[in-house]
């Protein structure tokens, strides 16, 4: 029996292609995590790292949670799989019922799938399907987000706004628009919290609403916060401003929350943080706390009963995963929902939200810093790219807190960070400290 490797001396690094990293540089100097409990990663050799980032925006409660691996233990050991097809278990039942409880009013159906990128693209055949449905069958445009960021798939590049993840590929989705991003550091460099500058943005959706004609736009999907492109938030009044015109002309919203889902702003999910309620939400990430693949995707009864006509022996939507509903990961999700409701997880972004705020924007001021943002229990500090190596400053950042015992995130020159929502007030303290002098080491 071949034993699995205990330093990264004794491990091949050729054979695994690894998702979004420069494999050539990652491989030269390679940053192995073996082992995780609480607030702190441990890597092959040992060392202890403090985990800034929730893993990758999932673990919400923090790593090496028993009850998870527990309730994962058993029920893989009483039923390991079960076809959703035709068939049913009981699991993925009552774990809709208890995210129904925590979701906006009137969101009250859930369809599950194994990530963020399935559950973005469940969301606009939804919303594709519901359109024809109601007879509405010319509408089939959707429209997303410059900078938005909604998986993998090829429907989610292709709403999605970040260039790199569609340009190598060619082929998108036709009949697909978008939005311009929120990102404005000329007027909101530095605030704290939401920006004020900005609202008037949503309005754009009028001018394509006037060019491609409402009868032919199926949906517009936005994240509130746009996590993956560098925490990019909402201005104050923009995502209601958005529902009214959606509204107004029978589009569908869309609300992308795989990052924000699960507490991460201070309230179960950021429609509810900022009294906007969509049509659809896509999560996956903290749904599990990370320990088992999973993604949901809540929409209205509404929506849901335009689809129940004809024959009952009628198959109504005709999309689905071989996982969708799986029993292990819907045990490990009942788990993480009862300790996020146990331990007040759900909302305990606000109770921090200050003080993370306040240790955040302490770093104003230092060398190459042109923006700090942030809003519950996640934040950004925007350097300045060098000259000719976009992104190099923001690698060099992040690799060096690394080895400093921080892990956090990096987007060309933007740090971003999301704790895990246990996080105590001298982690913060140490995870701005190491990022400070760091960034005074690469100025």
């Amino acid at each position: 029996m071949q034993h699995p490797a205990t330093s990264q001396q004794d491990l091949s690094l050729d054979e695994f292609w690894m998702p979004f990293t420069a494999n050539r540089q990652f491989k030269a100097k390679p940053r192995l995590l073996e082992s995780a409990e609480g607030m702190f990663y441990t890597d092959v050799e040992g060392r202890q790292v403090l985990d800034a980032t929730a893993g990758l925006w999932c673990c919400n409660a923090g790593h090496g949670r028993k009850e998870i691996s527990e309730a994962v233990a058993r029920q893989i050991a009483k039923l390991d799989f079960a076809p959703t097809f035709q068939m049913g278990h009981p699991l993925p039942f009552q774990l809709a019922e208890r995210l129904v409880e925590i979701a906006p009013k009137g969101l009250n159906r859930v369809f599950f799938t194994n990530s963020g990128s399935e559950s973005v693209d469940t969301a606009l055949k939804i919303a594709l399907a519901y359109q024809r449905a109601r007879g509405e069958g010319t509408r089939t445009r959707l429209i997303g987000r410059e900078l938005g960021y909604h998986g993998v798939g090829f429907g989610g590049i292709s709403v999605g706004g970040m260039v790199n993840n569609r340009k190598a590929f060619g082929v998108q989705l036709p009949g697909v628009d978008h939005l311009p991003h929120t990102l404005d550091l000329e007027r909101n460099a530095f605030t704290r919290g939401l920006p004020k500058q900005g609202a008037e943005l949503a309005d754009q959706l009028e001018k394509l609403v006037a060019l491609h004609g409402a009868e032919n736009i199926a949906a517009v999907i936005v994240e509130p916060m746009s996590g993956s492109a560098g925490v990019i938030l909402p201005p104050q009044g923009y995502l209601k401003r958005l529902r009214e015109i959606t509204a107004k002309h029978g589009i569908l919203l869309i609300f992308d929350e795989v990052i924000t889902g699960y507490g991460r702003i201070g309230e179960p999910f950021a429609a509810q943080r900022w009294e906007v309620t969509p049509d659809i939400i896509t999560t996956a990430k903290g749904l599990t706390n990370g320990a088992i693949p999973m993604g949901a995707v809540f929409v209205s009864e509404q929506i849901q009963d335009a689809f129940m006509h004809g024959p009952q022996g009628l198959i109504e939507l005709f999309h689905g995963y071989t996982y969708s509903g799986h029993p292990v990961a819907a045990a490990a999700a009942l788990a993480t929902l009862d300790i996020y409701q146990r331990d007040g997880l759900l909302t305990r972004a606000r109770e921090l939200e200050v003080y993370w705020q306040e240790a955040l924007h302490s770093l104003q001021g230092l060398a190459h810093v042109i923006d700090i943002r942030n809003t519950g229990l996640v934040g950004a500090v925007h350097l300045a790219s060098r000259e000719g190596a976009p992104g190099a400053r923001g690698y060099e950042v992040f690799e060096a807190c690394y080895w400093d015992g921080v892990m956090v995130r990096v987007t060309g020159d933007i740090i971003a960070m999301s704790p895990p929502l246990i996080v105590e007030k001298p982690h913060i303290d140490r995870i701005v400290e190491v990022l400070g002098n760091v960034i005074r080491r690469t100025a």
